[in-house]
């Protein structure tokens, strides 16, 4: 189903646990992410989860979201412009996707407020330093993995890829 502004506008939009104002666009089969400039920016976050995306790319700026969930999709890579399109990002959930290679997540290393990110199941975590990558390339993220980020592999990062 593509992401129209008539669905992006029907879809269900509450107040979340954690006190977000939420946009669930779960569980639509949603190939490529359009449309949600008719958010107006409104949303702390965006769950889109079980949907058909096989690239996390083509968001406007959102500037409040904190938190996007894009589990169980099939994304193979982040986009470049992540950063720029949801700079206050504190948590990202790409929890069984298609990330294979370290390279498709430079995308997250302008993500300066990310705290939480969740790659769990997706291919690219089998990958020699895959964590040290992540902790080196994101010093921002406190737990990754459902994992409290130490010091020692804040070191250990530094060690393999520089100050």
């Amino acid at each position: 189903m593509k992401l129209t502004v008539d669905l992006v506008s029907a879809a269900p939009s509450y107040i979340n646990p954690l006190n977000d104002r939420e946009l669930l666009l779960r569980g639509h089969k949603i190939p490529m992410l359009e449309n949600l400039g008719v958010t107006k920016d409104q949303n702390d976050a965006i769950d889109l989860t079980d949907n058909d995306l096989t690239h996390l790319t083509n968001i406007p700026r959102l500037i409040h979201l904190r938190r996007l969930l894009v589990a169980r999709n099939r994304i193979a890579s982040v986009g470049k412009t992540l950063a720029q399109a949801a700079p206050n990002l504190t948590t990202l959930v790409l929890t069984s996707n298609a990330i294979a290679n370290l390279a498709d997540l430079e995308g997250l290393q302008g993500l300066k407020q990310l705290e939480h990110l969740t790659l769990l199941d997706n291919p690219v975590t089998l990958k020699d330093n895959y964590r040290l990558w992540v902790v080196h390339h994101v010093p921002s993220v406190r737990i990754l993995d459902f994992d409290k980020v130490r010091q020692a592999e804040r070191e250990a990062a530094a060690a393999v890829y520089g100050v």
